[in-house]
């Protein structure tokens, strides 16, 4: 079937779903180095890569990057505690010349996206990375980190480690403006047949009467309380975010879990993430359900219905695989793919607050049209992030003496800043409104929101009609709260 035909089916099928878009959603993308696609690469031809993916993900709909910033302990930014990347300049503790991360967050920022710095905080060393730089963790501190299956992991028994991995952390927090710290479903690692994970020697020598499975999961029970708790106390606003590993546990007697058959976070990597999520040690949560609808170990529908029905008390995002959401035809209608059916089961879903895109090459891609149904239907019309007022819920005032001006072409709108005497009250992004002559102002209609932006005026195409028009502008926090209105008419003739 041709692309058109496919996209107008898809429309269909959602228009037929009745399908609404909320005003708040997080809309997320992972972009990941690992993959290897900065490697080698200049500054000048990584920034325009980069440049080029935030442009069409920001047409996309996309409101908050998830960047991998430390791979293997060591870093895509200025550090003092870890070398510089290999997936740089093909060599770690090679200066590139620049810091990828600063970059990132002023990019992103001037788009009204927000940026997540993602960090793998157990592994030390991928399969493909032959030599360390001197100043690596595992060089230094060789007794604090084992092998397994040809990578190097830092031992999580150890609270020296937990130290360090919460040190580089709030490293990152304190000198960059990013809006969330983000860690993926690396844990203990992954389990390889009859391959053991050394540390009967720490368990022994613990003393602990819990078993060797309880005890592992306390261990990282112990680094993400101690984390979150590092991230807040440096910078309260910025989110703490997990993405594990789509099972939490398969169901069989006597374990509560999904109707599934297949790795699981409790039992295989030993983290324990309801626990997280009940305990309020994690601000969201974005479980990677990658697989299909009718998958036969993994179903995506069971999945996203047990993580709705189980991980409610923090704000759960679904991380969905965008070649697999194209590539299987719907169940129920072969003639089609995925797209709509899933987003369906979004909107089921009441806890499901959002969606992060694996990966954000293949949507920046338009890998079969699935950029094209974002941009055009999906996330048309700009989101907010959702709220999360256990960490704040008081909104900052509203935007002063807004003005409006037109020309030829365009209306632009200047407002200031409202007073604000910390961060739970300043402002720190916009959001424009445009009503056409009859409408109400309802600012909860997401179709009404022209850009949200962190800048003091806003340049937006000059309507056709004629009419008064009234232009809104209210203020975000840097968690979101929204302000009162700003509220101004406009004559165009």
């Amino acid at each position: 079937m041709t692309v058109l035909p496919m996209v107008i089916m898809l429309f269909c099928a959602l228009s037929a779903h009745g399908a609404k878009v909320p005003k708040r959603q997080f809309r997320g993308a992972w972009i990941q180095c690992v993959n290897g696609q900065f490697q080698g690469l200049s500054k000048e031809e990584m920034q325009r890569t980069l440049t080029y993916q935030l442009d069409e993900l920001q047409k996309d709909g996309v409101n908050a990057i998830i960047f991998q910033v430390r791979a293997e302990c060591d870093a895509l930014y200025q550090s003092s505690y870890e070398p510089w990347s290999k997936f740089l300049t093909g060599v770690q503790g090679q200066n590139p010349g620049w810091d990828p991360l600063r970059w990132m967050v002023d990019e992103c920022h001037k788009r009204g996206m927000e940026l997540h710095a993602w960090i793998n905080p157990y592994r030390a060393k991928t399969k493909g990375t032959m030599a360390l730089a001197y100043n690596h963790i595992a060089v230094r501190h060789p007794e604090r980190v084992f092998q397994y299956d040809g990578l190097y992991i830092l031992n999580p028994a150890s609270a020296a480690n937990r130290e360090y991995i919460c040190r580089v952390a709030d490293d990152i927090v304190r000198r960059y403006d990013v809006d969330g710290l983000h860690i993926d479903d690396y844990f203990y690692p992954y389990p390889v047949a009859g391959v053991q994970i050394p540390d009967a020697a720490d368990y022994r020598a613990s003393g602990t009467s819990m078993s060797i499975g309880d005890w592992r999961r306390d261990n990282v029970n112990k680094f993400i309380r101690q984390l979150a708790d590092s991230i807040h106390h440096t910078k309260p606003w910025v989110k703490f975010g997990v993405s594990p590993f789509g099972i939490y546990r398969n169901a069989r007697p006597g374990v509560d879990g999904s109707n599934t058959r297949g790795l699981q976070n409790y039992d295989d990597l030993y983290a324990d993430v309801i626990k997280w999520v009940d305990e309020g040690w994690i601000d969201y949560c974005v479980p990677q359900v990658y697989w299909q609808i009718g998958h036969k170990s993994a179903d995506y529908a069971t999945l996203i219905r047990w993580w709705n029905a189980n991980a409610a008390n923090r704000p759960l995002f679904i991380g969905e695989d965008v070649e697999r959401t194209v590539k299987y035809a719907d169940v129920d209608n072969p003639n089609t793919n995925q797209v709509a059916a899933k987003h369906k089961l979004h909107e089921e879903c009441r806890n499901v607050g959002g969606t992060v895109l694996w990966y954000a090459k293949a949507a920046v891609d338009n890998y079969n049209s699935y950029g094209i149904f974002l941009r055009d239907y999906y996330w048309k019309y700009p989101a907010l992030q959702p709220l999360m007022p256990f960490i704040d819920n008081k909104a900052p005032g509203k935007p002063k003496k807004l003005k409006a001006y037109k020309n030829d072409t365009n209306v632009l709108l200047t407002w200031r800043a409202p007073k604000g005497k910390g961060w739970q009250d300043e402002a720190h992004r916009y959001v424009v409104y445009q009503f056409a002559p009859g409408e109400d102002i309802d600012t909860d209609d997401a179709s009404h929101i022209i850009t949200i932006t962190p800048h003091l005026s806003a340049e937006i195409r000059r309507p056709q009609t004629k009419g008064k028009y009234t232009y809104v502008v209210t203020a975000l926090d840097r968690m979101s709260n929204e302000s009162d209105i700003a509220k101004k008419n406009l004559k165009i003739k």
